[in-house]
């Protein structure tokens, strides 16, 4: 192709095309590079947090068995971290992972089901604090080891991960309440 009378010259990868003789120095020749932008994906779906989605259930069970909304939520998030079909190596199931042999105790058709799970598993441990003389750190210690580990040693088990288990709850409420 002939521009005003001199040939194009092809274009190298850095350099923009030259019309015949050169009006510029090379070296004056200059090409910004742009790098790429970020890309960004956006999705159509909107999802509540999980946690979001069982509060009004937490708020029920916590007025109904006199336990602070803070304190089930902290216990849901150690248990299962809110996923409401959890199951440990041990068996428990559900949001408060509860055996199933309590579970049929505690008159549970599915474990799996948030509201009974819920229920069921904030009346027991009501029960375990109240036994423990309102000391929740003992009632989570009997929850997490059974009440009879608490009573044989008289406190918390020398167990690391009911240690483990009360302290995350423990923190887990303070730092809810901005303590």
């Amino acid at each position: 192709m002939l521009l005003a009378g001199t040939a194009l010259v092809a274009p190298s990868a850095f350099k923009p095309p030259v019309a015949g003789p050169s009006l510029f120095a090379p070296e004056a020749i200059t090409l910004a590079v742009t790098p790429p932008k970020a890309m960004v994906s956006t999705s159509e779906v909107f999802r509540l947090p999980l946690e979001a989605a069982f509060e009004g259930l937490i708020h029920e069970a916590a007025k109904r068995f006199g336990l602070s909304p803070a304190l089930i939520r902290a216990v849901i998030r150690a248990e299962s971290s809110f996923d409401p079909g959890a199951v440990s190596s041990a068996g428990a199931q559900g949001l408060m992972q509860l055996m199933p042999a309590l579970a049929a105790e505690m008159g549970v058709a599915n474990a799996f089901d948030p509201r009974q799970n819920i229920m069921a598993g904030a009346q027991y441990l009501s029960a375990l604090i109240a036994g423990q003389n309102g000391n929740v750190a003992l009632g989570l210690a009997s929850y997490n080891a059974g009440p009879g580990a608490v009573q044989r040693y008289g406190g918390i088990p020398p167990f690391k991960e009911t240690q483990r288990y009360v302290k995350t709850i423990l923190d887990h409420i303070a730092r809810s309440q901005g303590s």
